[in-house]
């Protein structure tokens, strides 16, 4: 069974949470991306704003920063799931391990994000400590990009070659037109931003990708 989380970083900030009222019934998660102007160009929300959030679905809070574990203390009360980049210690496994152990004393589920140009062998000497996996569909940092069909072989290799059980979760381009390749493929938490907050009606939206 797949998990729908609405990505907030397409509703309208203005008014967050009358936006997140309007799919609280009908998605799983709330996805917040984080972004530094360094890790990726752009800025976005920080934890005053994740703070400020009023809802009862789990917030799920993925770190496109430079410094997951300095940051993850500062989202980790207004949070249940947060996900950094593996590639920020690419030739460091040690560090990746160390910060996998940081996070998760914050009391919040962990997960190792990779972008389209980066391969699963970063994961592989740490997948036995993730809570999921997040593939990037898109390249982080910006919004309203073409879905990269190419990242599905990673999630299917995640399931088939390495028997990962777990949650992988797929972030961008997500659409009625892409999200059964990729739930054919193997994931099974499923982020979209402009396919539920930019229709008028959120929740057929929602359903509609359900299926």
């Amino acid at each position: 069974m797949i998990k729908i989380a609405p990505s907030i970083l397409s509703a309208d900030f203005g008014r967050m949470n009358e936006e997140i009222k309007e799919i609280e019934d009908c998605a799983d998660l709330l996805h917040v991306d984080v972004m530094d102007g360094h890790f990726v160009p752009n800025l976005t929300i920080g934890p005053v704003v994740v703070r400020a959030i009023k809802t009862k679905l789990p917030v799920d809070v993925h770190l496109m920063i430079s410094d997951p574990v300095k940051y993850a203390k500062e989202f980790s009360p207004y949070c249940s799931m947060i996900s950094f980049h593996a590639e920020l210690f690419e030739n460091n496994p040690s560090a990746l391990r160390a910060s996998i152990l940081a996070i998760r004393k914050l009391g919040v589920k962990v997960g190792l994000v990779l972008n389209p140009d980066k391969d699963l062998p970063i994961l592989l000497p740490v997948l036995d400590m993730t809570d999921f996996i997040l593939i990037m569909s898109v390249y982080a940092g910006f919004g309203g990009q073409k879905f990269i069909p190419e990242v599905l072989q990673k999630i299917r290799d995640l399931r088939s070659k390495y028997g990962y059980e777990k949650g992988i979760e797929i972030d961008g381009g997500i659409n009625k037109k892409t999200i059964g390749r990729a739930v054919e493929a193997g994931a099974n938490i499923i982020v979209a931003g402009s396919a539920i907050f930019g229709q008028k009606d959120r929740k057929k939206a929602i359903e509609e990708l359900r299926g």
